[in-house]
């Protein structure tokens, strides 16, 4: 008799969660993270994965978020709209209560209407083309006047004011390049050649003649992906002896695929892996704890985190977990980052600190700390 009073005790502590922290006791909080695990920018999803993965943990060590633990569910969108798509709806009938993703701006345009059908906030932090406002979408990485705003005005006057514009033939290239253009001739510049590539080239030859041909000061880049070995190819050849690259989009993800070519080449980040500070140091640390000590961390891992970190900030201002609260405590939101604080404005794009860097060897190095900048959306959301 004894013995069965004993173990009904020890059922019903089990039961009440004696033992257990309250966050790991209660329900979690779902967050769903729409990323590309397969399909050809698999590296990014991976970024991705190991700032949420890391925010998660300093989070649920913490108590989790009004005592409640986050569980970051993910989804392969395989680099392909219909799949973004697929995955987006099946996050929301798992019952997430917000969604970190995608990476390409194909899939967000693919998923942006279910997550404003859905009233679902969408937590973007890959470097955006902005011009659009939505309720239900915050920015958490850079915009033009950020990253392109910053860089070309530099190399305009550090390396000379002739361009020659090369991208992929996608939505993010030409809409970057649509804005480069007054910018460039607001500085003095001169645009002298402008291509897209279709994404099956192997062989750059014909290519980097063209660009020689025009003898650009400054070569515009956006050509991430598939046609990245136009930077291996084209050093070879010589063609970065007169002119040095504007590289947009760059991160120390990209570096292992230049082969040590491609050396000088200059970006807009927020944030430097073997930046000096203190915080940002601590930071890296700690993904390379989790990750390896091996493990590359480029500005995809920290805006990640900061998804989560964002998030954890709004759910508690609002005092509960409610996707329209969620909302409305995230506009004009500050919290910290790893390079410093972040703020979300009323249109749900982010000032934060920002860095000119070079690549050298096979890392990006700070050449210039520009403290806060703040976005130009290019729209403006409706008050409700």
């Amino acid at each position: 008799m004894a013995l069965q009073s004993i173990k009904r005790m020890a059922l019903a502590l089990l039961v009440c969660g004696v033992g257990l922290s309250s966050a790991d006791a209660a329900e979690p909080i779902r967050v769903g993270a729409v990323l590309p695990f397969s399909g050809g920018v698999e590296l990014y999803g991976q970024q991705a994965k190991l700032g949420l993965d890391l925010a998660a943990k300093e989070i649920n060590a913490a108590g989790g978020i009004l005592g409640r633990p986050v569980e970051v569910i993910y989804a392969d969108d395989k680099t392909r709209p219909p799949s973004a798509e697929a995955a987006m709806r099946k996050l929301i009938a798992d019952g997430v209560v917000a969604v970190v993703g995608p990476i390409t701006s194909a899939n967000l345009n693919a998923i942006v209407p279910i997550a404003e059908s859905s009233k679902t906030p969408l937590l973007y932090a890959t470097n955006y083309e902005g011009g659009k406002c939505s309720r239900y979408v915050f920015s958490f990485s850079t915009v033009p006047n950020q990253d392109m705003g910053q860089l070309l005005p530099y190399m305009n006057q550090t390396f000379g004011n002739t361009y020659f514009l090369l991208g992929a033939d996608r939505v993010w290239p030409h809409q970057m390049f649509d804005l480069a253009k007054p910018l460039i001739e607001k500085l003095g510049g001169k645009i002298v050649g402008t291509q897209y590539t279709l994404g099956t080239e192997t062989d750059f030859t014909p290519l980097i003649a063209q660009v020689a041909a025009a003898k650009p000061k400054v070569l515009l880049f956006a050509l991430k992906g598939d046609g990245i070995d136009f930077i291996r190819q084209a050093d070879e050849k010589g063609l970065f002896k007169e002119t040095t690259v504007a590289f947009l989009g760059l991160s120390e993800i990209d570096l292992g695929i230049f082969r040590g070519k491609g050396q000088n080449m200059h970006t807009a980040v927020p944030s430097v892996a073997t930046s000096d500070d203190p915080a940002m140091k601590a930071f890296v640390a700690k993904v390379s704890a989790e990750g390896g000590a091996d493990v590359l961390v480029s500005n995809y891992v920290m805006t990640h985190y900061n998804t989560l970190i964002a998030l954890r900030g709004a759910i508690e201002k609002a005092g509960k977990v409610d996707k329209e609260a969620i909302i409305d405590a995230m506009a004009g939101l500050v919290f910290a980052s790893p390079t410093g604080p972040v703020t979300i404005d009323r249109n749900h794009y982010a000032t934060m600190n920002m860095f000119i860097a070079r690549t050298q060897g096979s890392e990006l190095v700070t050449v210039r700390a520009l403290g806060q900048i703040a976005p130009q959306s290019g729209c403006k959301l409706a008050d409700r």
